[in-house]
Formats: structure tokens, C-alpha cells, sequence
């Protein structure tokens, strides 16, 4: 990827680095939107995001160009890196005759925490729930004649007794479908307990307390690392004036700081707070 022809040149280079980390700007926006749903609604609310957004052949289509986007971004952040190193053996401390900040002279750094952040991120979750033949599906319990029933929700709006189908006389294929065990008919679909997961992986009592603080320290990294990648992105794409960029600055910093502490509350909140 790195000799093809849309990355021979340095230029190009940047102009691919500015568009894809832009386009992951957008993703962090939407994928923070969905998680927030984890404070600020219901585990039935945050299954039925889940399930829109692995199930929807318009969000498919953007899954598959971010993972596209975080492989190009992160293959030619390290291009560029050495490039540079190269052409610069002797590093400097100034640049454009001001110092330039801890952000920029690690972004190299930053980016490969970042990177494997992602990877583990998605070996804990998004792995899971696409390929893990135990993930759960979403139960609730309502009390019936003073007992305690359980019940699988169900896509459509409605429940299946748990108990039919420790019964055996429902079955479940496919992770998620029910089915008449005597007439092998699909009858009902369940939703994939992503909520659960999550929460049961941060308050986990051996690893929870750690998963947040890495998870914290993963978003720090991930601040600033956008506290130069997002201003460097508009300014490599040329998109410079005096009378819009420091806009743009301030934008960027705040973009900077508030989708990574919002990203951090998250597992704070439910490793010391969610009941």
C-alpha cells in the first residue's frame, strides 16, 4: 500500500492522512453518540443500537470504511514517520519559528497506542458479539402471581419464557433466532446482550478497575493525539485563513478534549456508579 501510486508522494501522503483521520473524526462523533446510551438510557435502547448498526447495509458500508480508514490512517502515519526521520536524522525543536508541542513531536507515539487500543477494543467487544458463540441474549425478569419470570425480549416487541427454552421446547440457531423445536420453525428473534457485556467487563472484580483505568489512559492518549492531528488535517489539506482558522483551532480543541472525556466517562461511570 505504501508504493502504490496514491501514496508515492509525500503530498499525497498528507492529503490521505488530513481526509482519513477527518472521516474518523466524524465515526468518534457517531460511535460516542451510541455509547452515551450506556449512561443516559436503558440496556434495551443500547441493544437495539447495537443491532442497527451491525445489521444495517448503509452503516455496514461505513463499518467497512472505517476499518479501511484506521488501517490506511495508521500505514501512513508510520510512512510519513520514517519518511521524515529520514530526511530529518537530527530532530529540531522549533517549527514555523515556535515550539512545537509534545502533541506534534509524538504523534507517531500516540497514534500507535491508539492503534492498539482499537485492536484490543475490538477483540473485547466487537469480537465478541460478532463471533462468540456464548454471547448472550437480553433477558428481563417480571414478576408473575409473587415469582419472578424470565423472559427473552424479542425484536418484535414481545417475550419468550426462558423456561421453554430450557425446556427444549424452543430452540435457539443462529445466536439470535428462535425457533419451535417440534415444528423447527422460526418463530422470534432475540437481541444480542452487548449491554451486558459491557458493563459486566468493567465491573468485572479482578480486571474491572484496571479495563477502566487502561480505558482512561487509552483516551488521554487519543486527546492528544487530536489536539494536533485535527488542526493538521485542515492545515496539510491547505485550507488555511486568517479569518477561519483559529476557529478551527478552538473547534479542534474542544473536538479534542470533550469526545475523549465523554469517551472516558463511560466506564468510570459504570465501574463506580451503575447499580
Amino acid at each position: 500500500m505504501a508504493k502504490s501510486a496514491i501514496l508515492k508522494s509525500s503530498l499525497a501522503k498528507k492529503y490521505w492522512m488530513a481526509f482519513t483521520g477527518l472521516f474518523l473524526c466524524l465515526f468518534l462523533s457517531g460511535h460516542l453518540a451510541g455509547n452515551l446510551q450506556l449512561i443516559f438510557s436503558d440496556a434495551l435502547h443500547f441493544n437495539q443500537y447495537a443491532l442497527f448498526m451491525t445489521t444495517n447495509p448503509a452503516v455496514k458500508i461505513l463499518s467497512y470504511i472505517t476499518y479501511i480508514s484506521i488501517l490506511f490512517h495508521a500505514i501512513d502515519g508510520i510512512v510519513l514517520t520514517v519518511q521524515n526521520r529520514k530526511a530529518r536524522p537530527i530532530g529540531y525543536a522549533k517549527t514555523d519559528g515556535s515550539s512545537s508541542s509534545f502533541s506534534s513531536r509524538n504523534m507517531a507515539v500516540l497514534g500507535t497506542i491508539i492503534l492498539v487500543f482499537i485492536v484490543t477494543h475490538m477483540v473485547n467487544f466487537w469480537a465478541v458479539m460478532h463471533f462468540d458463540k456464548n454471547m448472550p441474549l437480553q433477558t428481563i425478569s417480571i414478576g408473575q402471581a409473587g415469582q419472578q419470570q424470565e423472559y427473552y425480549l424479542t425484536t418484535d416487541g414481545g417475550y419468550l419464557p426462558k423456561a421453554q427454552v430450557d425446556q427444549q421446547m424452543i430452540k435457539i440457531e443462529n445466536r439470535t433466532e428462535f425457533f419451535d423445536a417440534a415444528a423447527n420453525v422460526k418463530i422470534k428473534e432475540g437481541y444480542k446482550d452487548l449491554h451486558k457485556i459491557t458493563v459486566a467487563f468493567f465491573k468485572d472484580p479482578k480486571t474491572g478497575l484496571i479495563a477502566t483505568i487502561l480505558y482512561v489512559i487509552a483516551m488521554i492518549t487519543l486527546a492528544f493525539h487530536l489536539l494536533h492531528g485535527f488542526q493538521s488535517a485542515f492545515q496539510s489539506l491547505g485550507l488555511n485563513n486568517p479569518k477561519y482558522t483559529p476557529a478551527i483551532k478552538k473547534f479542534g480543541a474542544a473536538f479534542a478534549i470533550i469526545v475523549p472525556l465523554l469517551f472516558a466517562i463511560i466506564p468510570v461511570y459504570i465501574h463506580f456508579f451503575l447499580k
